[in-house]
């Protein structure tokens, strides 16, 4: 047996190799970078400590950025979990013709991000999209979604939860049909009502599943950037612009990559707090 020991390492480890080289490697790369000020003159970086995160503290653009992330993340995360939950719970019925729907609920995920914005842009054209085409069909007001300063951000929201939504859905189902149907029926025969089953039964069994996907789907919404970029570069006025937009636009065009680098590395910091905050909530609710 001592001979065998070894033998879950050797499985585990072409992932942790993976996981350093792909991970670890470039959050320590970024966190160098984000030391050092490029000097375009002299062809050279300059270490500069501190300073890189100093400036961003009293920059009115980077917490603007800040702002909104915090804000889109707010509203998608727990919309997104609870469709998903929902659409969820809908699949896992056997009803007629369940299993066609449940091909093209699918959908939506396999189309790739950058063509179904490119789509969504189409529609939500201001002069000739089918949305305001739609609206004014039914006797309402055209409006500008991606042109508008209010608008833009919730439009955005919705698209990513359109694609989202199916995805984390999956996980979900996967876990509804590891609830043991014998719960259900000794929650029926103590008069548990559809609510009171979902409320003891599913959501306590469902907890391993739910974990997963508020932190991944967390990680997933704080790193969302393409929308951003193909939609409104972070417009109208700076009210799409995450942080990761931020760091895209001080990388490659201000061309000020120790900025970047120090976003990403704050953003990282943010994202690490939350997840922590999460296990921490779940665990005490179990």
């Amino acid at each position: 047996m001592k001979d065998r020991a070894y033998v879950p390492y050797a499985f585990l480890f072409p992932a942790l190799l993976g996981i350093l080289i792909f991970k670890l490697l470039p959050i320590a790369e970024g966190l160098k970078e984000s030391l050092y000020a490029s000097s375009f003159l002299a062809g050279e970086k300059t270490f500069t400590g501190l300073k890189n995160y100093g400036d961003l503290l009293t920059d009115p653009v980077f917490w603007n950025s800040v702002k909104i992330t915090l804000l889109m993340n707010v509203v998608i995360n727990p919309l997104q979990i609870v469709l998903a939950l929902f659409l969820a719970i809908l699949l896992n019925y056997h009803l007629r013709g369940i299993g066609f729907f449940r091909s093209i609920h699918y959908i939506p995920i396999a189309v790739s991000l950058p063509i179904a914005c490119v789509l969504w842009s189409l529609m939500m054209n201001q002069e000739q999209g089918i949305l305001n085409s739609l609206l004014i069909a039914v006797g309402l007001e055209p409006q500008p979604f991606l042109g508008s300063q209010d608008q833009a951000l919730w439009a955005i929201i919705a698209i990513a939860t359109w694609r989202g939504v199916g995805y984390w859905s999956i996980f979900l189902l996967a876990g509804l049909q590891e609830v043991p149907l014998s719960l259900y029926e000794a929650a029926s025969i103590d008069g548990a009502g559809k609510w009171k089953r979902f409320k003891h039964v599913t959501i306590p069994m469902m907890k391993r599943p739910l974990i997963f996907v508020t932190v991944a789907d967390t990680v997933t919404n704080f790193l969302l950037f393409a929308p951003m970029y193909i939609l409104t570069k972070g417009g109208p006025q700076d009210s799409t612009n995450v942080l990761m937009n931020e760091s895209f636009n001080s990388a490659f065009m201000y061309s000020d990559p120790g900025r970047a680098s120090a976003i990403v590395m704050i953003l990282l910091c943010i994202i690490l707090i939350i997840i922590t905050a999460q296990f921490k909530l779940f665990k005490a609710e179990h």
